[in-house]
């Protein structure tokens, strides 16, 4: 089910409440200094620091990013790419999930050093948010037409369960967020300092471990929030995530807000509440603030959350604008006495912690029984890159097997649901005649990529192709390779890809090869993982591989895993006494 069923007039504050009805929601008074010790140096509003101190905070300032969005339909959809203002360009236009791309043929080498009207193509990657990953049939195929009219048949499903779409054209905006308006979609504040898409879990509802059923809340989250001028002004990006999976398929511990299903001693079904996670490169886990939300408060807890992130939240430095630095400095127990003191009034109970997760693997893909007797069919597109013509066959396998929905999940991956026992292996069977497996390889089933150099202006490698020939290279010679095993590859060290949890995880360099010979390659990170055990990856020194030999190194590592692993050894486990030698 979609987070709303009806299009909404985006870009009007009107139709959100903060979650207090008092006025320092919007204009934040000066609390006591006793609550934060930190200079007022760092731009906080909530300290009266109210000028801006970089250029990105005094765009923000001069003009709202929603603001843009009236711009772009009477202006430079009009007038065209030359038209557009450059603090909207590479700006405001990200408040409604517009970024230029990378004008083809410029190196990795250059990423850095080119000046950003160098790097900018006259084309955009335009991002699609899907709150709670669900979507039903009709807007799929709204994506899959959009795609084939406007994006060259382009279409990445990210792993936060967006849609990408590249090559669009300033001309064409107006009339995709008409279509996609009309059967409730949209792309408001799905980048820029705002609060991105939300992530739920795309079995919500019917899967039959489920602790707690979480679309409502992100429903409710969406209608208050989204497009609320009073909290279009974040510091940085927000990401966030509401589920109740039992598997734990959000990655809460890597929100910077994430409401996870418990049942607390009662017996009630609620959420935990965590803050404060984030990779990129000052990776952190989240906090747990100890604390039972029922559902009727999750919407208020994250109004909130939010709101400590825009008074609070460091203005300063962009590279510590996130909400975790400022987590990190508090600590969860000051973050919950703020949250409860000046922002919703009333203390909350403490609350359990999440039950750990049986399974490794969090993707939903293959094909399990649902609660209501149907049954899902969760299968794995090659790092998620798909087009719309794929998107369209999807629609119609799942139709012509009694579904009418599918959903994303945050691995780029995606799931057919309420699909009739007797029809699933017809279904298995179409879906890998259009090369979509439901009984993948661990090479298939358990990679991802970022969109890397082919789009990316940050990126400095090629990623989907360079992850897609590793996945054919594995299964042609680990063919008998089942063990789990996560392989993500990103192009920079920004950690889109979540390089740092991944068993095996890629960032994106510059290396000199055998010849001497600066070439694309990656710095390893191996060993990383959520779940029981969190921790970031174990970097080995000197470790690195150019993209060539990429496919000898992962063989090898991997080998050498399968053949030492003890009993259930997880590969995080078997890194840890691992002998250097074995790891590289």
């Amino acid at each position: 089910m979609p987070p709303h069923s009806a299009p909404r007039r985006e870009g009007k504050p009107g139709r959100a409440r903060p979650p207090l009805e008092r006025s320092r929601m919007s204009t934040p008074a000066r609390p006591a200094n006793r609550h934060h010790k930190r200079p007022r140096g760092e731009g906080q509003w909530a300290l009266g620091y109210r000028e801006p101190l970089n250029k990105n905070e005094e765009n923000k300032k001069n003009d709202d990013g929603l603001n843009v969005r009236q711009r772009i339909i009477d202006v430079y959809s009009k007038r065209g790419f030359d038209s557009i203002d450059p603090a909207d360009l590479r700006g405001r236009m990200r408040w409604y999930g517009l970024y230029t791309q990378r004008k083809p043929g410029i190196d990795g080498g250059k990423t850095a050093i080119l000046e950003p009207e160098e790097l900018d193509d006259r084309y955009f990657m335009l991002r699609i948010r899907i709150d709670g990953g669900q979507l039903d049939l009709n807007q799929l195929r709204v994506i899959a037409g959009i795609s084939n009219d406007f994006g060259r048949g382009t279409a990445d499903i990210t792993d936060r369960q967006n849609v990408q779409l590249h090559w669009v054209e300033i001309e064409s905006v107006p009339e995709i967020w008409e279509r996609l308006e009309a059967v409730g979609l949209s792309t408001t504040e799905a980048c820029g300092d705002t609060p991105r898409v939300i992530l739920g879990c795309p079995l919500a509802g019917v899967d039959a471990d489920e602790v707690i059923d979480g679309r409502e809340q992100i429903r409710e989250v969406y209608d208050r929030f989204i497009g609320d001028k009073a909290f279009s002004n974040l510091p940085r990006k927000f990401k966030s995530a509401i589920s109740g999976c039992a598997a734990h398929c959000t990655v809460h511990e890597i929100n910077d807000v994430a409401f996870v299903g418990v049942v607390n001693e009662a017996g009630e079904a609620g959420f935990d509440v965590w803050v404060g996670g984030g990779l990129s490169t000052n990776p952190m886990i989240g906090k747990r603030l100890g604390a039972f939300v029922r559902p009727d408060q999750v919407a208020d807890v994250y109004g909130g959350v939010i709101g400590i992130f825009r008074d609070y939240g460091y203005r300063r430095l962009r590279h510590r604008a996130r909400i975790k630095f400022l987590v990190n400095d508090w600590g969860a127990e000051k973050f919950r006495q703020i949250l409860q003191d000046e922002y919703l009034g009333h203390a909350l109970p403490d609350g359990p912690a999440p039950a750990l997760a049986d399974d490794t693997r969090r993707d939903h893909v293959g094909v399990r029984r649902q609660r209501d007797g149907k049954f899902y069919v969760g299968f794995a597109p090659k790092v998620g890159r798909v087009d719309g013509d794929t998107l369209a066959k999807i629609a119609d396998l799942a139709e012509a097997h009694g579904s009418n929905r599918v959903a994303m999940t945050v691995e780029q991956k995606m799931v057919i649901l309420d699909v009739p026992e007797e029809r699933v292996e017809s279904l298995v069977d179409g879906l890998d005649a259009i090369g979509l497996k439901v009984r993948p390889s661990t090479f298939r089933r358990q990679t991802m990529a970022c969109t890397g150099i082919e789009y990316c202006k940050l990126a400095i490698v090629e990623t989907k192709a360079t992850a897609t020939t590793l996945i054919h290279e594995l299964e042609n010679r680990l063919p008998d390779f089942e063990h789990p095993l996560t392989i993500n590859v990103n192009g920079c060290p920004n950690s889109c890809a979540r390089i740092q949890v991944a068993d095996i995880g890629l960032k994106g360099q510059l290396v000199v090869d055998e010849k001497g010979e600066q070439v694309e390659g990656f710095q390893i990170h191996l060993g990383g993982s959520l779940g029981a055990t969190p921790g970031f990856g174990r970097k080995v020194r000197g470790l690195k591989t150019t993209a060539e030999d990429l496919p000898d190194y992962v063989e090898r590592v991997a080998s050498n895993y399968a053949k030492q692993r003890s009993d259930d050894e997880s590969f995080a486990a078997w890194v840890q006494r691992a002998d250097e030698a074995d790891l590289k």
